[in-house]
Protein backbone atom coordinates (compact mmCIF):
# COMPACT_ATOMS: atom_id res chain seq x y z
CA UNK A 1 0.00 0.00 0.00
CA UNK A 2 1.32 3.41 -1.14
CA UNK A 3 1.78 6.33 1.86
CA UNK A 4 0.32 9.36 0.55
CA UNK A 5 2.87 12.45 1.57
CA UNK A 6 1.24 15.33 2.32
CA UNK A 7 2.75 18.27 0.40
CA UNK A 8 3.23 21.56 2.93
CA UNK A 9 3.84 24.87 1.21
CA UNK A 10 5.51 27.77 3.83
CA UNK A 11 5.71 31.25 2.48
CA UNK A 12 8.37 32.90 5.18
CA UNK A 13 10.64 35.83 4.62
CA UNK A 14 12.50 35.04 7.62
CA UNK A 15 15.31 32.09 6.85
CA UNK A 16 15.76 31.02 10.29
CA UNK A 17 12.04 30.73 10.76
CA UNK A 18 11.47 28.84 7.58
CA UNK A 19 14.60 26.55 7.76
CA UNK A 20 12.85 25.92 11.55
CA UNK A 21 9.66 25.05 10.34
CA UNK A 22 10.61 23.13 7.42
CA UNK A 23 12.77 21.12 9.61
CA UNK A 24 9.93 20.38 11.96
CA UNK A 25 7.58 19.66 9.37
CA UNK A 26 10.35 17.29 7.48
CA UNK A 27 10.93 15.33 10.95
CA UNK A 28 6.90 14.68 11.20
CA UNK A 29 6.99 12.88 7.03
CA UNK A 30 5.62 15.66 5.08
CA UNK A 31 7.00 17.03 1.76
CA UNK A 32 7.72 20.43 2.37
CA UNK A 33 8.53 23.24 -0.13
CA UNK A 34 9.33 26.86 0.82
CA UNK A 35 9.11 30.30 -0.94
CA UNK A 36 10.75 33.55 0.38
CA UNK A 37 7.72 36.28 -0.90
CA UNK A 38 4.26 35.86 -2.10
CA UNK A 39 5.45 36.58 -5.54
CA UNK A 40 5.82 32.67 -6.76
CA UNK A 41 2.57 31.75 -4.61
CA UNK A 42 -0.34 30.91 -7.58
CA UNK A 43 2.50 29.53 -9.85
CA UNK A 44 3.85 27.44 -7.12
CA UNK A 45 -0.21 26.58 -6.37
CA UNK A 46 -0.84 24.93 -10.07
CA UNK A 47 2.00 23.38 -10.80
CA UNK A 48 2.59 21.29 -7.41
CA UNK A 49 -0.87 20.95 -5.70
CA UNK A 50 0.37 21.62 -2.10
CA UNK A 51 -2.12 20.09 0.32
CA UNK A 52 -1.69 23.25 2.83
CA UNK A 53 -0.14 26.62 2.80
CA UNK A 54 1.46 28.21 5.65
CA UNK A 55 1.92 32.03 5.33
CA UNK A 56 3.44 34.58 7.36
CA UNK A 57 1.15 37.75 7.76
CA UNK A 58 3.53 40.25 6.96
CA UNK A 59 5.43 39.64 3.30
CA UNK A 60 6.93 42.45 1.02
CA UNK A 61 5.34 43.24 -2.06
CA UNK A 62 2.00 41.01 -1.92
CA UNK A 63 1.26 40.26 1.63
CA UNK A 64 -0.04 37.03 3.57
CA UNK A 65 -3.65 38.70 4.10
CA UNK A 66 -3.99 39.35 0.75
CA UNK A 67 -2.54 36.14 -0.78
CA UNK A 68 -5.02 33.93 1.61
CA UNK A 69 -7.87 36.10 0.82
CA UNK A 70 -6.89 35.37 -3.22
CA UNK A 71 -6.40 31.82 -2.80
CA UNK A 72 -9.84 31.41 -0.20
CA UNK A 73 -11.57 33.58 -3.19
CA UNK A 74 -10.58 31.68 -5.80
CA UNK A 75 -13.45 28.55 -6.54
CA UNK A 76 -10.11 26.41 -7.88
CA UNK A 77 -8.02 27.04 -4.75
CA UNK A 78 -10.96 28.01 -2.35
CA UNK A 79 -10.74 24.56 -0.34
CA UNK A 80 -6.93 24.59 0.15
CA UNK A 81 -6.62 24.80 4.08
CA UNK A 82 -4.30 27.79 4.94
CA UNK A 83 -2.81 28.48 8.00
CA UNK A 84 -1.87 32.54 8.87
CA UNK A 85 1.26 32.91 10.54
CA UNK A 86 1.10 36.00 12.70
CA UNK A 87 2.47 37.98 15.68
CA UNK A 88 -0.34 39.80 15.97
CA UNK A 89 -2.58 39.11 18.69
CA UNK A 90 -5.66 40.70 17.69
CA UNK A 91 -5.10 38.57 14.21
CA UNK A 92 -7.92 36.13 15.36
CA UNK A 93 -10.45 38.61 14.82
CA UNK A 94 -10.40 38.40 11.21
CA UNK A 95 -10.93 34.82 11.20
CA UNK A 96 -14.55 35.83 10.75
CA UNK A 97 -13.60 38.11 7.21
CA UNK A 98 -14.35 36.79 3.64
CA UNK A 99 -11.26 35.04 2.73
CA UNK A 100 -9.93 34.59 5.85
CA UNK A 101 -7.45 31.41 6.82
CA UNK A 102 -8.36 28.13 8.01
CA UNK A 103 -6.19 29.11 11.32
CA UNK A 104 -4.21 31.23 12.67
CA UNK A 105 -0.56 30.49 14.33
CA UNK A 106 0.92 33.05 16.74
CA UNK A 107 4.43 33.91 16.63
CA UNK A 108 6.35 32.87 18.86
CA UNK A 109 5.03 29.08 18.75
CA UNK A 110 6.21 25.72 20.12
CA UNK A 111 6.61 22.73 18.04
CA UNK A 112 3.53 20.85 19.47
CA UNK A 113 1.35 23.74 18.30
CA UNK A 114 2.72 23.95 14.88
CA UNK A 115 2.37 20.23 14.22
CA UNK A 116 -0.98 19.58 15.90
CA UNK A 117 -2.41 22.84 13.52
CA UNK A 118 -0.88 21.23 10.59
CA UNK A 119 -2.36 17.70 11.27
CA UNK A 120 -5.81 18.74 12.11
CA UNK A 121 -6.07 20.88 9.14
CA UNK A 122 -4.89 17.82 6.71
CA UNK A 123 -7.35 15.60 8.56
CA UNK A 124 -10.28 18.77 8.08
Amino acid sequence: MDIIVKKILIVEENPLMMEVMTYILINYGYEVFALSNGNEVFKFIKNNQPDLVILDDVLHGINGREICQLIKLNKTTSNLPVIMCSGDDYFDEDLTQKGCPDDVLHKPFDITSLVEMVAYQLAA
